[in-house]
Order: structure tokens, then sequence, then C-alpha cells
């Protein structure tokens, strides 16, 4: 099977392309044939490329038949659709954020996945996707690859934020003095932070305690940390085994973020470390979260939808449709993001006092083009 994984951006390695690496991964492993498309190549296209997985920014230079199309992303979605216009597709919602975002609606997108059960009520009730078209595939990690550490300290002594939205204009400055008071050494792994790594896996079992979310925190779960949930939506808490179903239901996401950012939310946290509960965790979540199980999964999907288009006739005139909707929800979009880019690019200006020009006004700039 010739499988066109269609995302945004394999520059730098966050968690939708650390998805799309293990699924490709596995897939070539299995004896198919992956192709990841993109309209931004980096460092995440490099490590594809060391994989032998064929990478591509042009759709036309693919000439083989592609059998189904995974998508990730709307825009790139779409361009495979009408480039392929014998091939069906699914489409996975990894989000709840940036409602300024569309989700592509056409005729041979057959199945739409979400990652948690928050995506979910995303699709079936800001994206008018039918009920029947959604199944949740909850988020997984490659186990294998990030091995435990020993067991932890009584107290943790060293921790790190680890996400790309880790930022001083977010919530590094409280986190940074809760960890002081605590005498807890922190560092900071991320992109907007400038310390990002490429194989996490190599030095997250360095540290006692993570503060991370959704697959950064499945992955620091996974090498044996403790994890406290944050971003800048919120803090999660300190996840406990007594709470680790419903945390993973929705992907130790956004919809888990609901305290807020403040040194006696972090404090209070911290002061649930328990050593032996992460310990459980970790078990959970090596047992329960493993991409193998998820990848099967999206396979079998794959099957289904490829099944079920070769018994639908196309409807040139409906896809068209489809595709004018979806270029309108887009210049909707487009504009809705220009003025939020530039609203908040002026209040940072003004917050930050310095010019929109430098190394530092273009950290905060990539920052700001992260949020809705």
């Amino acid at each position: 099977m010739r499988v066109l994984i269609a995302g945004h951006s394999l520059g730098e390695i966050g968690g939708v392309q650390r998805y799309e690496r293990d699924l490709a991964t596995w897939l070539l492993a299995c004896g198919h044939a992956p192709v990841v498309y993109a309209t931004e190549l980096g460092d995440a296209a490099r490590q594809l490329d060391a994989k032998t997985i064929p990478v591509v920014d042009d759709l036309r230079t693919i000439t083989a038949p592609v059998d189904i199309i995974h998508g990730d992303s709307a825009v790139e979605t779409m361009a495979a659709l009408l480039h392929f216009p014998n091939t069906p597709a699914i489409f996975v919602c990894h989000g709840w954020e940036n409602i300024g975002r569309t989700t592509p609606r056409f005729p041979r997108i057959l199945r739409y996945v979400a990652v948690d059960d928050t995506c979910a009520d995303r699709l079936l009730t800001r994206e008018g996707i039918a009920p029947e078209k959604i199944s949740v595939l909850l988020n997984a990690i490659d186990v294998g690859s990030f091995p435990r550490r020993a067991p932890l300290p009584a107290k943790p002594r060293r921790a790190v934020v680890f996400g790309n939205l880790a930022h001083e204009l977010t919530f590094l400055p409280v986190i940074r003095e809760a960890c002081r008071r605590e005498s807890i050494e922190l560092d900071v792994v991320g992109a907007s932070a400038g310390t990002a790594v490429t194989n996490p896996e190599s030095i997250l079992g360095g540290y006692d305690l993570a503060f991370a979310k959704a697959k950064c925190a499945m992955e620091a779960m996974a090498c044996g940390l403790a994890v406290i949930l944050c971003s800048q939506s919120g803090v999660g808490g300190m996840v406990r085994s007594a709470d680790f179903d419903r945390l993973r239901r929705l992907n130790f996401g956004i919809r888990t973020l609901q305290k807020p950012l403040s040194m006696e939310t972090f404090l209070a946290e911290l002061a649930l470390y328990d050593a032996d509960d992460a310990r459980t965790v970790s078990d959970r979540i090596r047992s329960l979260a493993s991409t193998d199980d998820l990848h099967e999964s999206l396979l079998s999907t794959y099957e289904s939808v490829i099944e079920e288009h070769a018994g639908v006739t196309t409807d040139p005139i409906a896809e068209s449709r489809a595709a004018a909707a979806f270029l309108h929800d887009l210049a909707l979009r487009d504009r809705y993001r220009e003025r939020s880019l530039w609203t908040l690019a002026k209040a940072s200006q003004r917050v930050l006092r310095m010019p929109l020009v430098g190394p530092a006004a273009t950290r905060a700039l990539r920052w700001l083009m992260r949020r809705p």
C-alpha cells in the first residue's frame, strides 16, 4: 500500500511531526510504501530522509499511484486530493486550538480520526462532521525508543520544561521561580526557546520531573519522569495514577489545563511529587499507549476506506463545489489570522519595547504565529 501522509511542516520537530515520522517508519517496516508531503522541509524532513522515507514538497514529483491519503493538515490534504483525483483519504484532527483553522470537507475524505475526545468534540460540534465518519484513535508514542530511567529520587532534583511553545513570554518565568524555591534545577527543551533537540529520548532520562503536555508529556512519562501538565493555556497538574484514564482520553492536553499559571498552583503541584506513583504512571503509559496499536488501527482504517471508495462513483461537480467551499473558508481563515498576528505583534512591540526585527523579535513572532 502506498500511503501519502500530507502534513504542513517538516521543519522543526513537534508532536505532529513525530506522529508522522513514527507512522511512516512503521509502514515502511511492515512492507508498505509511505511518502510524506509537506510545504516546509527542515529537521523533521531530514530525520525521515535518513530512514529512506521519501519526502516531497511538490506533488508533481510523485509519479507512482497513491492508494490512500492520510491528511494531517487541511491545505496540504486538499492539495493532495485534487492532485490525485481517484484516491480516497482520511483526515486526522490533532488539536482543539486555533479556531481560525478550517477542517477540509470533501467527498473522498471518508473518515475523520480524532486523537482524543476533545478533538472528537471539535469535529462533532465546530466542524459539522457526521458522527458515523468519526473515530477516536488515541495518541500514542514509540515506547521502544524511550528507555525508562532508574527509579526516581524521593525529592526531585532536576526538571525540564519540554515543549515547543515554552518561552520567556509564556509560562517559563513562574516555573523558574517555583523550581528555584524548591531547589530544583531547571532546563528548557523546545523550539521557541531555541533549545530543541532531535532525539529527546536521549536526554529525558536525566531528569526527575517534566513540565509538558500531550505527546511530550507522554514521552516523559514513558521515560519514568513525574509530569506536571502545563502549557500557555494553563496547568493540568501532576499526573497521578488515579486520574490516568481520564487524562489519557484527553491526550493530556488542552482540556486538562484548567488551573491558573500561578506560583501557588505550581508549588501545590510540586508538593504532590510521588516517586512510586510516577513509576505506576510510567507502567500504564508504556502498556497502553504503544504506537504499534495505533498504527494497526490506522492501517485497518486505510483498508476500510479503500474498500468503501471502490464501490463509489466520483461526482466531479460535488468535488468542485467542495473545493470552492474550502477556498472560501481558507480565505476567511487567513484574513482572521492576519488581523490576529498584526494585533499581537504590535502588542508585543509595546510590551518588549523593541522594533519587530532582530533575533529576539524573531523568536517572539515565531511564538505569536502559533497562536490563534
